[in-house]
């Protein structure tokens, strides 16, 4: 039991709704438009939470290794830092992991395309390549980009493009303009996650000489950042509202998301000692989930 329970924290579970958001609005698009599909929405999830578990998982090894993971560090404990998982436990966790995800990978893409849409198929493997390379390299290695201030990026591509555009193609073997601003949106929410975590920090990767780009901003900056992060996902949802509107005010149903969204930006700015940032971020994350149901069901009433 107490094996099991120190993968289960490894593994950590906190991070693994917001990692599904953008299958949430991509799914209700589908079914908007008679192409939603059961079995596809369940693989989907899983491969979705096999990276995220991929990524947790390379970013404890990754900075566990490198000495980042250290007791100036504020947040849960790490699973190499605490000692309860070995280093070559963890590599071969990861090596697992890989095997995990490229299976599921096979049989979301084999099962969305089969034999007839093989251009798409071989692009969704290509992303599925990238994405398991950017799941471990973003504290894996030399050349670590979670290190270089590029993780930001990696994020708002992976967890709000790809996540929405790319599952909203799984299903109807096309791109749909109508998913660009709801992909944009989670992406800006989700790069808003990690920034929150680097705010909180600064001093531990400062120390650690993990560059990220809020230890490039600096506190208040990086505030600033984070306003404009939120800020513009929730402008993003509010144009998509205009443009793609229902004639049912259940479309804006997504609007009561941004009570706690305002509350959390209230509470941010207030921050002066970085370990108030780290209650926070478990609000935003599942903010954003709601967020992402609101719109997504909201836009099928």
């Amino acid at each position: 039991m107490k094996n099991t329970l120190k993968w289960i924290s490894a593994m950590r579970l906190r991070t693994l709704p917001l990692s599904i958001s953008g299958i949430i609005i991509a799914s209700c698009f589908a079914e908007y438009n008679g192409v939603f599909d059961i079995k596809i929405f369940v693989l989907a999830i899983l491969t979705t939470l096999s990276y995220q578990i991929l990524s947790n998982l390379a970013n404890d090894y990754g900075d566990g290794v490198k000495g980042t993971d250290n007791d100036d560090r504020i947040g849960p404990q790490r699973a190499l830092q605490s000692g309860a998982i070995t280093k070559e436990e963890m590599f071969n966790a990861i090596r697992i992991n890989i095997l995990i995800s490229i299976v599921l990978t096979v049989g979301l893409v084999y099962y969305s395309f089969g034999s007839d849409n093989l251009l798409l198929a071989l692009l969704f493997f290509g992303l599925a390549g990238l994405a398991v390379r950017a799941a471990v390299k973003y504290t894996v290695g030399k050349s670590a980009y979670g290190y270089r201030g590029k993780g930001d990026i990696y994020v708002f591509i992976f967890f709000g493009l790809v996540s929405v555009i790319g599952c909203y193609v799984l299903y109807a073997k096309q791109i749909d303009h109508v998913v660009i601003l709801p992909a944009i949106s989670v992406g800006m929410l989700s790069t808003a996650v990690l920034n929150l975590n680097n705010m909180r920090d600064i001093i531990s990767d400062t120390k650690s000489n993990k560059i990220t780009l809020a230890v490039k901003l600096g506190k208040e900056k990086a505030k600033n950042y984070h306003y404009f992060l939120v800020g513009g996902a929730m402008i993003c949802a509010l144009v998509f509202s205009v443009l793609y509107y229902t004639f049912s005010p259940f479309s804006l149903l997504f609007i009561i998301s941004y009570i706690p969204l305002l509350i959390h930006l209230s509470k941010v700015k207030k921050v002066s000692n970085p370990k108030d940032f780290d209650p926070e971020l478990k609000k935003l994350a599942l903010s954003t989930v709601l967020f992402s149901v609101l719109l997504g069901v909201g836009y099928l009433l």
